[in-house]
């Protein structure tokens, strides 16, 4: 496969060799773009991101700083944060968290967090709108074999939160999150709710007085 034949398919899986990857990747045309790879095969999105994934994107970085907070949870976020092990597993999820003992494991300067050096994050949301077969297949099998603790997926058009735990290479739905104890998911989809009818203050008010019961 050459430059040409894998640089023009986008949101789409391409197999490819990590060289190709990494070439097609480097091409000042997805500059912008998003990139994923795993087991030989890669994924490259350009599909504009709009005000529902935009919103549900902001509410669950709220949410989860809420609950944090107000539980004295110690975490750092990434928000589109670049994920490597190099010839094998490459993301960029939308937002992802490392937790507890694992919060402070990446230093400052670092750009592309090397998997080959740091451990995976606890925490990985994917905000699906037009990508929801893909989070729940492919993108799955890529954060199951990264060894991410917890995989939620939030899908935008149903107003629900898919969330998975991860171990031994395989996943589970889970109704509460385990990595966030006492986080129940209904909650943070009620949340998701009320945003279509109620502006992001007054979510977020309710949020913290659920927090703080």
């Amino acid at each position: 496969m050459n430059k040409t034949q894998i640089k023009a398919p986008t949101d789409t899986w391409i197999t490819a060799t990590w060289q190709e990857y990494i070439q097609t990747i480097e091409d000042p045309s997805y500059e912008k773009a998003k990139s994923y790879y795993n087991n030989g095969k890669f994924r490259i999105e350009m599909s504009p991101l709009g005000n529902k994934h935009a919103n549900d994107h902001l509410l669950l970085i709220a949410a989860i700083t809420l609950f944090t907070t107000t539980k004295n949870i110690i975490v750092n976020g990434k928000d589109n944060c670049t994920y490597r092990k190099t010839g094998y597993q490459s993301t960029q999820p939308d937002v992802s968290y490392y937790i507890g003992e694992n919060a402070d494991v990446i230093p400052w300067e670092t750009s592309i967090i090397d998997l080959d050096i740091y451990p995976p994050p606890n925490l990985v949301i994917e905000v699906a709108n037009t990508s929801l077969a893909d989070d729940k297949g492919e993108k799955r099998l890529l954060y199951e074999a990264m060894n991410v603790a917890e995989y939620w997926i939030v899908d935008v058009q149903n107003v629900e939160i898919i969330a998975f735990t991860i171990a031994n290479g395989g996943s589970r739905k889970i109704n509460q999150s385990q990595v966030l104890p006492g986080l129940v998911i209904s909650l943070l989809e009620e949340a998701l709710q009320r945003t279509r009818q109620e502006n992001q203050t007054q979510v977020y008010r309710w949020l913290l007085q659920q927090f703080q019961s």
